[in-house]
């Protein structure tokens, strides 16, 4: 990988911010700016070091950067893909940390009037539950998985410059297709976070049960911590993959009629095979690969 003079990060919340921060600690590039429309959140950005300089005019975020990193909803990216292109250097490296890919390509190819060469679309897989600037964690990424998804366009250049700056950060970096990462996702990610809010929002509509909440432990707590993530992401996410959420929430959908099915039964060992084959597949799959870590 070149040295990187300038990169610029457009949305500095947790995920920009801890890309932005990372960069700079690792000294990855000589300058890291920082842009968002808001002056007081981009100033507190430069004031919590985690980025060198910050600007809320789009023209100089861009214009002499050598790699920019779009970290924003998933409802934005069209408009900032046609903000930006009058202003890109050819040479410049666009990426992004979007949830769901192919509509990212598709917005660019959208702006741009094909998908440029030296675009690579990216989805770290790290996240909190606390958003904006100031949960920025120059750690967030190490371990952790990011997702690149070139496309037969994509610059094979390009592609080791994002791939090896994400390594340097930490991360353990897969290449899969846009269509394969939205399908993984809606079945993995999209959808768990989606069975969240809608149990806390189903209880929530129901008075009846009083302060239910209450009385909830650990189970219930470990369940919908992802309910408190941001609401606009993940409207946007919804809306953005919603073919393959949508097919994967009907897939869950059958699996709850015939548990009910069991259950209004009494169907004992059919229960009890169902649940053992749950475990066994999460103790194989999940918590045998934490342990091993």
């Amino acid at each position: 990988m070149k040295p990187l003079q300038q990169i610029t990060v457009i949305g500095v919340g947790l995920i920009g911010g801890s890309f932005a921060k990372a960069v700079k600690e690792k000294k990855l590039a000589q300058k890291v700016i920082g842009f968002g429309h808001n002056p007081e959140r981009i100033q507190k950005a430069v004031q919590l070091g985690v980025i060198d300089e910050g600007v809320c005019d789009l023209k100089a975020a861009v214009e002499n950067s050598d790699l920019i990193m779009l970290a924003v909803p998933l409802g934005s990216f069209a408009q900032i893909f046609k903000d930006i292109k009058p202003y890109v250097r050819p040479d410049a490296i666009i990426t992004d940390a979007g949830s769901a890919k192919l509509s990212v390509v598709n917005s660019i190819k959208d702006a741009f009037g094909e998908i440029p060469r030296r675009f690579v679309a990216g989805h770290p897989i790290a996240g909190k539950e606390q958003s904006g600037v100031e949960a920025a964690d120059s750690d967030l990424f190490i371990d952790h998985r990011v997702i690149l998804t070139p496309t037969e366009e994509t610059d094979s250049d390009a592609l080791e410059c994002v791939e090896t700056l994400w390594r340097k950060l930490g991360a353990l970096v897969e290449k899969m297709s846009p269509q394969f990462h939205d399908e993984v996702f809606a079945a993995t990610s999209h959808l768990p976070h989606l069975l969240a809010f809608a149990l806390v929002e189903m209880l929530n509509e129901h008075p009846e049960l009083g302060n239910v909440f209450k009385y909830t432990a650990g189970g219930f707590r470990d369940f919908t911590r992802i309910a408190s993530s941001d609401a606009v992401m993940w409207r946007d996410i919804s809306v953005h993959n919603h073919t393959a959420i949508a097919k994967w929430l009907q897939e869950y959908r059958d699996y709850l009629d015939e548990m009910i099915k069991l259950i209004e039964k009494q169907d004992a060992a059919a229960l009890h095979e169902l649940f053992l084959a749950a475990k066994t597949a999460r103790d194989t799959h999940i918590v045998a690969r934490t342990d091993a870590q």
